[in-house]
């Protein structure tokens, strides 16, 4: 437990932050704003470095942490496209859309890392409070009475130690802090593996996102800066020999085959084609004694969702929210913690679960027929759907007993029209 007399003075900054990218920024500025000294480490040197593998997509869950951040002027500006989408399924299209009159669904952007990592990491570089290391790999943790106080870096000039009230990792998936902390991660299985490729001048139809559920494996085609798409597939492993054996052949045979699909084949690819063929789930308890874990670092998605962007933007917030006071001296930092775990199991812990069942690489189970079907037959339902995609609703009211009673007259409706059209199209006896 941190005492509320503790001062600043026993500690070189408030909260050490290991990891300049989205998440470790946008919790850097969070924090600082709320009066924090922070240091923000990133072991690469270069300023503009950013992540490789990634959608490259912002869901809409995100939005309001961007509009905190002050970077939506930013975004839009970089040309940052606003991320509508449709999502064919074996029952065709579900295209989600605003209520004649009603407000439009919300959304957050599209934008390439390249764009996304550096202008985000500037922002946290120039806020007061806020000290960004370059070129600082985490090395070890400081302990103290059983808790983290601090950690050790390796940089340039030598190894330097670094106290601090409160550290951070925001080191993705393989986090050196959590591996340095002894916190386990829970790893769940993917079934799928997954390609991307950039794409220049590649029209999609009204310009917007494009994701294929094809059972089991999927696809998708996002818009983003530049003129550039991101094509991506994400098949079963069972595909993974063929896409050994040839890569580039797989990738764009899978493409062109899709409904709808994408003219690939008109495009100018400018990237190399970027995957893994292991991309497991990771779950860890997001705190220890004077440590927090956020992004990736905590939990990691699965890609077919793209919720990794969000959901590093969204911790962070949380993080900031239940600890800034206790961070700076001013309440009981465990107790904080302890209300940040709270939160990210209460936010995430739902959704996740749903992905790792999900990520066995399997067919949609009844009740997802029941509600991807029903999106694809109604409007309202395919609206449902997309603020559950986006992360805006949770699993229970996704499923909330209102919206499967929804989902099922929709269908009973749409099996009768079908069986009254089948019955006027029999010619008459006689």
């Amino acid at each position: 437990m941190t005492s509320p007399e503790s001062t600043v003075h026993d500690h070189d900054y408030d909260v050490v932050i290991a990891g300049a990218s989205l998440a470790g920024s946008a919790a850097a500025i969070l924090l600082a704003r709320r009066g924090a000294r922070v240091a923000l480490l990133e072991r690469r040197s270069d300023p503009e470095a950013y992540k490789v593998l990634c959608t490259h997509s912002l869901q809409a869950a995100a939005y309001p942490v961007l509009d905190e951040l002050g970077l939506v002027p930013a975004l839009e500006k970089a040309g940052a496209i606003r991320n509508e989408a449709r999502w064919y399924t074996r029952w065709g299209w579900i295209e989600p859309r605003a209520a004649p009159g009603g407000p439009e669904l919300p959304y957050a952007y599209n934008i390439r890392r390249s764009t996304l990592d550096p202008l985000i990491r500037s922002r946290a570089a120039a806020t007061p409070g806020v000290d960004l290391l370059l070129g600082h790999r985490v090395t070890g943790l400081i302990g103290e009475g059983g808790r983290t106080v601090g950690v050790r870096v390796s940089t340039a000039d030598g190894e330097r130690e670094i106290r601090a009230r409160l550290v951070v990792g925001a080191d993705g998936k393989d986090s050196a802090v959590a591996g340095l902390a002894g916190v386990p991660a829970k790893q769940h299985r993917n079934g799928r593996f997954g390609y991307l490729a950039h794409f220049r001048d590649l029209p999609l139809r009204d310009g917007i996102s494009h994701a294929w559920f094809l059972e089991p494996d999927a696809a998708y085609a996002f818009p983003n800066e530049d003129g550039i798409t991101v094509v991506a597939v994400l098949p079963d492993k069972e595909r993974l020999p063929a896409f050994r054996k040839d890569l580039e052949g797989s990738f764009l045979d899978l493409v062109r085959g899709l409904p709808d699909a994408p003219p690939v084949d008109a495009a100018e690819r400018v990237s190399k084609f970027i995957g893994t063929v292991d991309y497991p789930l990771h779950t860890r308890k997001p705190t220890a004694p004077g440590l927090a874990l956020i992004g990736d670092a905590a939990l990691t998605g699965d890609p077919l969702w793209g919720v990794g962007c969000a959901w590093a933007l969204q911790s962070a917030r949380w993080l900031a929210e239940t600890t800034a006071p206790a961070a700076t001296g001013h309440g009981d930092l465990d107790a904080a913690l302890a209300a940040y775990a709270r939160t990210h199991r209460r936010r995430l812990g739902g959704h996740q679960y749903l992905s790792v069942d999900y990520a066995r690489s399997r067919p949609f189970n009844p009740v997802e027929r029941l509600m991807f079907s029903a999106a694809a037959r109604d409007a309202s339902m395919a609206s449902h759907l997309y603020f559950f995609g986006s992360r805006l609703i949770g699993p229970l009211r996704f499923l909330d007993p209102r919206a499967l009673a929804k989902a099922s007259l929709v269908n009973i409706r749409h099996r009768r029209r079908a069986a009254g059209r089948k019955d006027a199209a029999r010619p008459l006896p006689g």
